[in-house]
């Protein structure tokens, strides 16, 4: 082969490679082979499954209104048995005798409940004879709660009817049957056997103001009750 031609296929090699067509990076990354991840639609699959923390909230308001010593807004009945204690001018025209009490309570809240009170007995003392007879509205607020065990503190206000029959102008006559406003306090301890029953203690001192009489001596004095208590809760 002469110098000549091997000149002109050696500058035919040179040419072509200056007019070899090129790849952009678009097309480069066009030519890549194109995998496509296929995520599962997990919010059904979420759904399906329950919730923890709707569970959590529902298993701790089981707990709280299961296994908790107390619970609000709920009412409640039962009766006291005890001996009430004639004090003051009271004691003058009866004795101590074991009596009886009702109860309503309403558990407002954790702390506080109302307690209503109703009562009446008749003590004798040979020829003179004291009846004493209130219903009284009290706040209860519990001191401390240990478990099922609530020590507490009450008081509140109250209508009362006494009325004794003393002697007046030599012979024993009974007094004017008027309601009077009056005070009461005390304290006691409950314990809780179940959701449905309650047992306690309570002392609680009742204090009628003073009623005044047309004719003899005025009624005044107070009293005070020892009782133990049941009450049923609904």
């Amino acid at each position: 082969m002469s110098k000549k031609k091997l000149s002109i296929i050696l500058m035919a090699l040179v040419a072509m490679s200056f007019f070899r067509p090129t790849i952009s990076l678009a097309q480069a990354d066009s030519t890549k082979p194109a995998f496509k991840i296929k995520t599962p639609n997990t919010k059904n699959q979420l759904n399906e499954k329950s919730d923890p923390t709707a569970e959590e909230s529902e298993t701790k308001n089981v707990l709280a209104e299961n296994s908790g010593p107390k619970r609000m807004n709920h009412h409640g009945i039962g009766f006291g048995l005890g001996e009430t204690f004639l004090m003051g001018n009271y004691g003058k025209h009866g004795e101590d005798k074991i009596t009886a009490d009702l109860f309503y309570s309403y558990a407002a809240s954790y702390s506080f409940d109302l307690l209503v009170n109703a009562h009446m007995s008749e003590h004798k003392d040979q020829n003179e004879t004291m009846k004493v007879m209130g219903v009284t509205s009290s706040i209860k607020a519990k001191v401390v709660e240990y478990d099922s065990f609530a020590p507490y503190v009450l008081g509140g206000l109250g209508f009362y009817a006494p009325q004794a029959k003393r002697p007046v102008n030599g012979s024993n006559k009974w007094s004017d049957q008027k309601v009077t406003f009056g005070i009461n306090f005390g304290g006691g301890a409950d314990l809780k056997l179940n959701d449905r029953y309650v047992v306690g203690l309570l002392g609680q001192m009742h204090w009628p103001f003073t009623v005044k009489q047309d004719t003899g001596s005025d009624i005044k004095g107070y009293y005070f009750k020892l009782l133990i208590t049941g009450m049923y809760l609904f």
